[in-house]
């Protein structure tokens, strides 16, 4: 028995067909077609339907329904109305005629008199491009009138982004949503708190606040008006991140972020230098400052929770003087919980080739330190405020025009470079197509030259950022006053005031190294006015007579011991007494370790989990 196959009427419609009236509609391409097939007597009809999708996309439902029956062998005839119902891109349109060729599918376009079975006609193939210009030519259409409009300083994104609404008054301006404006701030100060994106997604989640999507299909905003919610209050990491980026909430109008092709499903980010923003359009979320702290924050590092829940506030200020890596904190219990600081270079695998010791200190003292910096320099600042602004100014203009200078010379030397390499990537490229240079060695040269390109690019951008910031000039001495006036009688250092106050601060090794009873030299550099030392700190007090013959005793003493532990371990009873005493010592941590959980649990942060319940994760 032979199996029947169907014939398959396709229908098409994008929202540009829609402009051009009534002919082009779904129920007029059904009519026709059902006329035409009733008309040549075929039989079994059935309809593949696409409404309001482009021709340049070829993952529609319909005609991916139709393919599939296609290549199972069901389909007999394929009749559209014309070939641009078909698709709108002639490489693909015409790799699929190839395809109902070869599996015995006759296709016909009505009103363009296609007809596969009469035989190949030459002109189609011209057709289908004609077809491709006409969506070219309506994309630049479309992307001119945008350009225009965001040129002008208009809002081009089709809704506002989380925290803003459109006025009701006028469609082109934005209003904020107090609503949601309330969680915009939050997540900013979350992140001054040194929240990681991670840990405010999980809060937001856990309190069952309406993620952005679901907040705005219920205003009847946004992309997912018609989407169904499994979890609306599934907050995530990506979220988080995406708000804390948005120029919009500073009350700029960001334009052409995106770019995108005609043929594309999905658009692509640009890069920051290819936007366009107009400033103060509409009414902030965020102020300037603490945005600006956020990205610096957000720029350094990653914020990993300890195991014990906690995020060291230190953590992304941290840098070690010698290597300039970051520095992380140690999160080993060992039955005392004192976190400490190493450079992450010297931890780096081989050991102490990117940096030669570890600058390791506590974080309970670095932040000791910095608070009575902080003190000192309110208490320096609230003696006379003229005459320390002056100060200041001095010292900043000095500084400034120091590295000015240096990036102006170093500008030019890149400028200088980057004209070499272009002539030298002419030359090669030259000696390569002559013969006088082989295929491997320009690709090398090619490479290497190319590498370094880019990188004296980006540096240059970056000198040039900061040159543009230098000669517009700042207000940082005055931000900075009003900083000390906000936080005048604060009486603990937390982790907002710190990120606001401190850049950087970067940690020396002791003197001798590895001494516990030696000095240790820490540079803080301040936020708007870089590294200040106050007066009443910048002298360090010489230690006494007695002093300095206690050090060097101590000193003494640790390097006695450290030779009779060197002599116990060769001997090989150093060893023996580690294995005498394991149970006692391990016994002796345990109570340490179950006495600091025990204050874990009342707060709510460490939980006991069985054996069984940890075999059943691990199954998982």
């Amino acid at each position: 028995m032979s199996q029947i196959k169907i014939t398959a009427l396709y229908e098409r419609l994008s929202h540009d067909d829609e402009l051009q009236g009534e002919s082009n509609s779904i129920s007029n391409q059904k009519q026709l077609l059902e006329e035409f097939a009733k008309k040549k007597g075929f039989s079994y009809i059935r309809h593949f339907t696409d409404d309001g999708i482009s021709g340049t996309r070829f993952d529609r439902p319909g005609f991916t329904a139709m393919l599939e029956q296609i290549e199972e062998g069901n389909v007999e005839v394929v009749c559209i109305k014309d070939m641009s119902r078909l698709g709108r891109d002639y490489l693909k349109v015409g790799m699929y005629m190839e395809t109902m060729r070869k599996m015995g599918v006759r296709l016909i376009a009505v009103n363009d008199g296609v007809d596969s079975f009469s035989g190949e006609d030459d002109f189609t193939p011209f057709r289908n491009i004609m077809n491709e210009w006409y969506a070219r030519d309506t994309s630049k259409k479309i992307k001119s009138t945008f350009q225009a409009k965001g040129q002008a300083g208009k809002h081009v994104m089709s809704s506002p982004p989380y925290g803003y609404l459109k006025s009701p008054e006028n469609k082109e301006n934005w209003i904020v949503d107090e609503e949601a404006a309330v969680i915009v701030r939050r997540i900013f100060r979350m992140t001054m708190e040194g929240f990681g994106p991670y840990q405010i997604a999980k809060c937001l989640s856990d309190e069952k606040i309406d993620m952005p999507a679901w907040h705005q299909a219920k205003l009847g905003l946004g992309l997912h008006q018609h989407k169904k919610f499994s979890n609306p209050y599934n907050w995530s990491s990506s979220t988080i991140c995406n708000i804390l980026k948005k120029h919009e909430y500073l009350g700029h109008t960001v334009n052409f972020k995106t770019r995108k092709h005609f043929k594309d499903k999905k658009s692509h980010y640009v890069s920051q230098d290819q936007w366009l923003i107009f400033e103060n359009t509409h009414e902030p979320i965020i102020d300037q400052e603490t945005f600006d702290n956020v990205q610096r924050i957000r720029s350094k590092v990653r914020r990993y929770p300890d195991g014990w829940g906690e995020a060291n506030p230190l953590t992304g200020l941290m840098y070690c003087a010698d290597c300039g890596g970051k520095m992380y904190v140690h999160r080993v219990n060992n039955g005392k919980r004192i976190p400490q600081y190493v450079c992450a270079n010297y931890t780096k695998s081989p050991h102490k080739v990117f940096c030669q010791s570890p600058h390791r200190i506590k974080a309970e003292d670095v932040m000791k330190l910095v608070s009575e910096m902080i003190r000192a320099v309110m208490k320096h600042a609230n003696m006379d405020k003229e005459v320390f602004a002056k100060e200041l100014q001095k010292e900043l203009t000095q500084k400034q025009e120091v590295n000015f200078t240096m990036q102006k010379k170093q500008v030019v030397a890149y400028e200088k470079r980057m004209e070499e390499l272009e002539i030298l990537i002419a030359q090669i490229y030259e000696d390569n197509v002559l013969g006088k240079m082989p295929n491997k060695r320009y690709e090398t040269l090619s490479k290497q030259y190319e590498v370094e390109l880019e990188k004296i690019s980006c540096e240059l951008e970056e000198y040039k950022s900061i040159q543009r910031k230098y000669e517009k000039g700042n207000n940082s001495i005055k931000q900075f006053l009003a900083l000390i006036e906000r936080y005048e009688n604060f009486e603990e250092l937390s982790t907002v005031m710190l990120n606001e106050f401190v850049e950087k601060i970067v940690v020396h090794e002791r003197t001798p190294k590895g001494s516990i009873n030696a000095t240790q030299k820490i540079d803080v550099y301040f936020n708007l006015i870089g590294q200040y030392i106050p007066p009443e700190m910048e002298e360090i007090q010489e230690p006494t007579k007695e002093e300095l013959e206690l050090m060097q005793k101590k000193e003494e003493r640790r390097a006695r011991l450290h030779q009779n532990y060197l002599k116990r371990k060769a001997s090989g009873q150093q060893k023996k007494y580690e294995e005498r005493t394991r149970e006692k010592v391990k016994a002796r941590l345990d109570i340490m370790k179950e006495a600091e959980r025990a204050k874990d649990r009342e707060h709510g942060v460490y939980y006991i989990v069985s054996e069984k319940e940890i075999s059943c994760r691990r199954g998982k």
